[in-house]
């Protein structure tokens, strides 16, 4: 039996996505095709299949990528001295993805994916309350260093941060003119009069 070296394996399943993630931006989920994917990826159907059986698997393991990233991202987070600032520098890497549209039409493709499909409809749902717990650990963590009004409830709080994630995303998809990376000053306004003490 052949032994599979597991960084070669998780290498070719990056090429994998990384086509992935480009057909699916260009074409939607439903509009790709497995052959597509492989051209992208520069491999053939029986080399894809041996990584992810089937094209339903490849956006489950997109969603589930994003969410290793996520968390990753917030245990480097909670690192800052300055937690309210380290929370508007996540928000500054989201207004750069939303800039990005490859990844804007995949985010948009797969929040449309997760009404159609119980599974990815659960690991979305997984993602978002990952990110919720996660800010509201943050804003948790910032009360007690006085960087953030102790009036804000952390639940409530991370769930409106994700309201505001999730409709930056909706406003690239209805309005043209919105530059997520230009709104940058109007969000990081709107987020210190929403979070900071005012006494």
């Amino acid at each position: 039996m052949r032994k599979i070296d597991p960084e070669k394996h998780a290498a070719r399943r990056q090429v994998i996505l990384d086509a992935a993630i480009v057909c699916f931006a260009r074409k939607g989920f439903h509009g790709t095709s497995t052959a597509e994917i492989c051209a992208e990826a520069g491999m053939s159907p029986g080399n894809l299949f041996h990584y992810f059986p089937t094209k339903h698997a490849i956006i489950a393991a997109i969603v589930e990528v994003e969410r290793q990233e996520t968390a990753e991202f917030f245990r480097e987070l909670h690192e800052a001295s300055d937690l309210f600032a380290a929370l508007l520098g996540f928000m500054d890497v989201v207004l750069r993805l939303a800039a990005d549209p490859v990844f804007s039409s995949l985010a948009l493709e797969i929040a449309a994916e997760a009404t159609r499909d119980e599974r990815i409809g659960e690991l979305v749902a997984a993602n978002d309350a990952d990110l919720r717990t996660a800010l509201a650990t943050v804003i948790k963590a910032a009360h007690e260093r006085g960087q953030i009004d102790a009036a804000i409830d952390p639940e409530g709080g991370a769930r409106w941060i994700a309201a505001i994630i999730g409709g930056i995303f909706g406003r690239i998809a209805v309005d043209p003119g919105f530059k997520p990376l230009e709104e940058a000053p109007m969000l990081h306004l709107l987020l210190t009069r929403f979070l900071c003490p005012t006494g």
